[in-house]
């Protein structure tokens, strides 16, 4: 067997729910609660509604429900679906090391493997872990993100590790899925540049749905291509460039488990944003009015540079996709609303001219002293010069969801109302909330996921 596969393979075996200490399971807790928030945020958005019209045009005796509705759907497509509804809003938690990944975006296919086979609560916060622990840990051994391939590439590996481990597949069905997928779902980072389409939040939830589809298949013993990392045009030669080690992972030999390195986002935009906007929304405070502003000046780092404002539409944006991953614009929504929020995506304020006035006096630099702090640290330095010569400036490190500045469970409860209080009683989000937090009580995953239907569904509603 190929020597990587064999070590995924081995670590996901041997993980169990009994060897996760206490502050994993609770921050497993946690993130599931941001991600679900985060799904019933994008509800109504036009993918999600794309998503669960295909999904809910499928049967079969094998199935998982859709968030929201409270029906069933092969469990690939639910993963698909789901996925869909937690990406939308780019409000779900991220990890960088040498490359970028939203490891949450593993919970969709991970919960719909876990229902479909009948597993309980506890094998699904072990699958959550186990996929969080390999996609974290493949971004920690090189960037494949500036050799051309999206996040998705890593994600469908980690994503396949927790299916097929909820699903209790054997190590050898285990490799043969994670060869299956690996082989076939090679992802194209074009999906996150120029004009932003629909597609942008939609590649990772379908490396969950291929994750998915790739563990029905090896159960039923359907081979894959060995060795997928090793051979001659194997994941090293064409992806990685080159091999690469994993290293020792979360339980072995007393190492932390990587989950509780995730960051949650106090804003619903791009990552490398955050401080960004916290900076600007402090600036705003020392100032009477926008109209006082002459230039705003954001020193950032090389990747947030590249990705937030290295395209001409970041000055123009179009799309939504484009404006939440457009540091010109939010640090403009910053200073003009002093927030952010979701409210500040539709058209009428991703075109207002006087945004858009203001996002032309943004200039951005890369800046050697930020580059220097990341990726531990999200250093973005801004500086507003007002037209009397005036000028203030902030230094923004961690943000609010970094482990070095957490939320308490209280704020991301919070997070998760604020999200879902639209779409679902107050008296239900308390319920869910209660579930979650005793998730490995949880026997029936089906009826736990059921308690998302919205009363009266209604599948061409607008926001």
């Amino acid at each position: 067997m190929d020597r990587i596969v064999d070590q995924l393979t081995s670590y996901a075996d041997s993980l169990t729910f009994e060897k996760l200490p206490f502050p994993v399971i609770q921050q497993a807790k946690r993130l599931a609660i941001d991600a679900l928030g985060c799904a019933m945020g994008g509800v109504d958005s036009e993918p999600s509604r794309i998503a669960r019209a295909v999904a809910l045009e499928t049967a079969g005796p094998l199935r998982a429900t859709v968030l929201a509705t409270g029906q069933k759907a092969l469990p690939d497509l639910a993963a698909f679906a789901n996925g869909t509804m937690v990406r939308y809003l780019d409000y779900n938690d991220t990890y960088i090391n040498k490359d970028t990944c939203h490891p949450s975006d593993n919970l969709a296919g991970v919960l719909a493997a876990a229902e479909a086979a009948g597993a309980d609560g506890r094998d699904l916060i072990t699958g959550i872990v186990l996929a969080y622990e390999i996609e974290c840990r493949l971004c920690d051994t090189g960037s494949i993100l500036g050799k051309g391939w999206d996040q998705g590439t890593y994600g469908v590996l980690s994503s396949t590790l927790g299916a097929s481990k909820v699903m209790r597949l054997s190590k050898q069905e285990t490799a043969h899925a994670l060869s299956i997928a690996c082989a076939s779902n090679i992802s194209l980072v074009q999906s996150r540049y120029g004009t932003l389409s629909m597609w942008k939040a939609r590649a990772v939830p379908n490396a969950a749905r291929q994750a998915v589809f790739a563990s029905l298949l090896a159960q039923k013993g359907m081979t894959g291509p060995d060795p997928i990392f090793e051979g001659k045009w194997g994941f090293f030669k064409v992806v990685s460039g080159g091999p690469f080690a994993l290293g020792s992972f979360g339980g072995d030999l007393a190492q932390p488990f990587k989950i509780m390195d995730s960051r949650i986002k106090p804003f619903p935009t791009g990552y490398y944003a955050q401080t960004a906007i916290e900076g600007a929304i402090e600036l705003r405070k020392k100032l009477k009015s926008v109209e006082e502003i002459e230039e705003v000046t954001v020193h950032t780092f090389d990747q947030g540079a590249k990705v937030m404002a290295g395209d001409p539409e970041k000055w123009d944006p179009k799309t939504r996709e484009t404006a939440d991953h457009s540091l010109p614009y939010v640090v403009a929504v910053g200073l003009t609303h002093g927030n952010v929020g979701l409210e500040h995506f539709c058209e009428e304020h991703i075109r207002n001219p006087g945004i858009l006035s203001l996002v032309k006096k943004v200039k951005i630099y890369q800046s050697e002293e930020c580059q220097k702090e990341w990726p531990e640290a999200i250093l973005n330095i801004l500086e507003v010069r007002t037209k009397k010569g005036e000028k203030h400036s902030i230094r923004v490190f961690h943000h609010k969801g970094h482990p070095k500045n957490p939320m308490s469970d209280k704020e991301v409860e919070q997070k998760f109302r604020d999200l879902s209080r639209r779409v679902l009683a107050s008296a239900r989000l308390d319920e869910i909330l209660d579930q979650i937090w005793n998730l490995e009580k949880v026997k029936d995953l089906a009826k736990f996921v059921e308690m998302f239907a919205i009363s009266k569904f209604e599948p061409n509603r607008t926001i």
